[in-house]
């Protein structure tokens, strides 16, 4: 395991100097083994510059040397640890672990001493969504696993289990064989004694009932509030009352609320008539009153944090609005807002608590971390537990107790990877050929210069409402460490920058987003750090559509693609989600992506036009996709090989959309270095090898 031994001495000094007492490393990963908060940015800050950036404006790499081939197994590793919490009492800390054969564990350590508590062991197959401490020695904890349901879909299917860590016991609380949803929890008694927990237990597909839960083996249940046609979610207040409904109904979303317990729920109707695509997401009620917490567009198409008054059916007030990003969520504690995030180029944070904040700035200033989050925090707000990391760092967790005015690392979250030899992505900007600003994030091999280098261009999936940011990619890391430039341009259409930039992806799969991808080459080999005979495109779900689609519609300019999980017929892909989705959503997602023009999704569908295929392709999937089904990749497979172009595939059994193994994902990895090495190889890392540019010459 590689030891950061506790933290460099110019962090120490800072630590210090705020007040703090460094300790060494508690807690080693093992091996069978909240929202998060970020560096806060100037609330002034701006929106992507119109100027374009140049090459002369990114930093140069930190050294000269190349650094050493990292194996794909440690990219594909797993994390150490997620889901870390604290116990109300701040004396024991949980956390998750991955084991063998893509099982987990839940284990229970000593906040003080690191050393080990007990541990539960999940069941194959079965992954555990969150983790909740609700009194010193319990717990509650949702899981899931896919089901293959008898019309043929992969769905979730999750369970809520009650839990007593410290002895390594846990049961299911909510045992219902007949529905999806095994409960979703919107309220905990302060004493940690009853939930109320909303499931379908009478086996209704969309509409569950509430329930009143004792917390305790053999508890009783009680049913609260009966389903309602429409209604798909309840919201309670921090009093335990259950206040507002809400759900798709007719092509509008619907709210009932009720002022008490005592009153019968009321229609108030959709928020917004006439505009069902706007934003509007309820996150709290405030008791004693009938106002609530809302995510909500501004007039300026921001997302922003506001008081909703259901009576009037008003904005009442902006808690908190950025001037140019929105808001991505809200930390809600004890029925108050803590905290709003946004995304500029990194992930940040605006404290709303005077606490936090002032918790928040020491932390800051003891680790000089450009990305820090607060965790988990115990009820006197006296312990807490802090993870530390980069964009070129998968980071750390400490656990700060600011009594003792210590800082101790736990958990490092890749043991094996050397952080110290990664390269560091940096935000750019460049114009789309209509003048749209983009952005994007550029990461440069280290050791190599920036001059005529081999370009990964690296969309992301979606597409809508998704970006990329300054955050650690492995997939972006292990491109880099072979040698090539990695660019992440957040197309139109990508979340985070507005409502406007939002709709201008209406319709443009393909098309206007497809524009986005070819203007950000433009851009790189404009600036003369890509050389335009090697460019490749690679990409995941929406971002392997992208790169498949890349080199059917623009052969001469890009050298290859490989696509994972990628959609290859739209027809068919949007027939598909009309069967998951509810009506009026399957309506709506179609309507965004055939746009106001109702575009001929044949035109844009790489199955449509495989047989003009004259580039190499990998081709990738997993079996058990319930997002993009293995359909679209047979049917693909099938076609691409009548063209007679290079195709290579990979097909990885009971694998999903994403990758539940290490063991998967380093398939993926593995064929995806080879492609590249074969179809666009990368400059070699001895300066006494030819180039390829070079050995092609010397071939002929």
């Amino acid at each position: 395991m590689i030891r950061r031994n506790s933290l460099p001495s110019r962090l120490a000094a800072l630590a210090l100097g705020a007040g703090l007492t460094l300790a060494a490393g508690a807690l080693a990963a093992q091996d069978e083994g909240p929202p998060q908060e970020a560096a806060p940015a100037p609330a002034a800050a701006s929106a992507p510059a119109p100027a374009t950036t140049r090459l002369a404006d990114l930093a140069p790499a930190p050294d000269a040397l190349v650094p050493p081939i990292i194996a794909t197994d440690v990219f594909a590793e797993r994390r150490a640890f997620w889901g870390e919490s604290l116990s109300p009492d701040g004396t024991a800390m949980s956390y998750l672990q991955p084991m063998s054969k893509g099982r987990t564990r839940l284990v229970v350590v000593s906040s003080d001493t690191g050393q080990p508590i007990n541990a539960i062991v999940f069941g194959d197959g079965t992954h555990v969504d969150w983790t909740r401490w609700i009194s010193p020695d319990r717990m509650l904890i949702n899981t899931y696993a896919r089901v293959l349901t008898a019309g043929g879909y992969i769905l979730p299917m999750n369970r809520l289990m009650l839990a007593h860590p410290r002895e390594g016991k846990a049961e299911f609380l909510v045992e219902n064989a007949r529905g999806l949803n095994g409960g979703k929890v919107l309220h905990v008694a302060p004493d940690g004694e009853t939930a109320l927990i909303a499931h379908r237990g009478d086996g209704r597909l969309w509409q569950p009932s509430v329930f009143r839960y004792e917390l305790k083996p053999g508890g009783a249940v009680t049913k609260v509030i009966e389903p309602k046609v429409g209604i798909t979610q309840w919201i309670a207040d921090d009093a335990g009352v259950v206040r507002v409904g809400m759900g798709w109904r007719q092509g509008a979303w619907q709210i009932q609320y009720r002022a008490s317990e005592a009153d019968s729920f009321k229609p108030i109707a959709r928020i917004r008539p006439g505009k069902t695509d706007s934003y509007f997401d309820a996150l709290a009620i405030i008791s004693g009153t009938g106002k609530g917490y809302v995510l909500d567009e501004g007039d300026n198409g921001r997302v922003g944090l506001r008081v909703f008054d259901y009576l009037t059916r008003e904005v009442t007030e902006t808690i908190y609005e950025h001037p140019q990003w929105d808001v991505d969520d809200v930390w809600i504690e004890d029925g108050k807002p803590i905290a709003a995030f946004y995304t500029d180029d990194r992930e940040q944070v605006v404290w709303l608590d005077q606490s936090y904040r002032d918790s928040y700035d020491k932390l800051r200033q003891a680790t000089g971390a450009a990305d820090l989050w607060i965790s988990a925090r115990s009820d006197s707000g006296k312990r807490m537990l802090v993870r530390a990391g980069a964009e070129d760092d998968p980071g750390v967790l400490y656990f700060y107790d600011a009594e003792a005015q210590s800082l101790k690392e736990m958990l490092q979250t890749r043991p094996a990877l050397d952080f110290r030899v990664l390269a560091k992505p940096q935000p750019i900007t460049y114009i789309a050929r209509d003048g749209t600003p983009i952005r994007a994030y550029v990461t440069l091999p280290r050791g190599r210069e920036a001059k005529n280098l081999p370009l990964i261009i690296m969309p992301h999936g979606g597409p809508f409402g998704i970006r990329d940011s300054l955050r650690y990619d492995d997939q972006v890391q292990l491109l880099a460490n072979r040698g090539y430039a990695v660019l992440q341009p957040n197309f139109r259409g990508s979340g985070g920058y507005g409502e406007a930039f939002y709709n201008l992806g209406n319709g443009q799969v393909g098309r206007g987003m497809q524009d986005d991808l070819d203007d950000a080459m433009d851009w790189a080999v404009g600036e003369g750090l890509a050389d335009p005979a090697r460019v490749c495109v690679v990409g995941g779900s929406y971002g392997g559509y992208a790169a498949l689609w890349a080199v059917l519609r623009n052969p001469e300019r890009y050298r290859c693609a490989a696509s994972w999980a990628g959609v290859t017929d739209w027809d068919k892909m949007l027939r598909y989600d009309r069967r998951v989705l509810t009506r009026s959503a399957g309506k709506r997602w179609t309507a965004q992506i055939e746009g106001e023009e109702e575009l001929d999704l044949k035109d844009v569908s790489p199955m449509r036009r495989a047989a003009s295929l004259s580039r190499p392709v990998l081709l990738a999937h997993g079996t058990l996709d319930d997002n993009v089904p293995i359909e679209q990749y047979v049917d693909m497979e099938k076609a691409a090989r009548a063209s007679g172009a290079p195709l290579t595939t990979l097909v990885i059994e009971g694998e999903g959309h994403g990758f539940s193994l290490a063991a998967n994902e380093k398939r993926w990895y593995d064929a995806l270095d080879q492609f590249l090495r074969q179809h666009n190889p990368a400059d070699s890392a001895d300066p006494a090898e030819p180039s390829p540019a070079e050995a092609a010459t010397a071939a002929e």
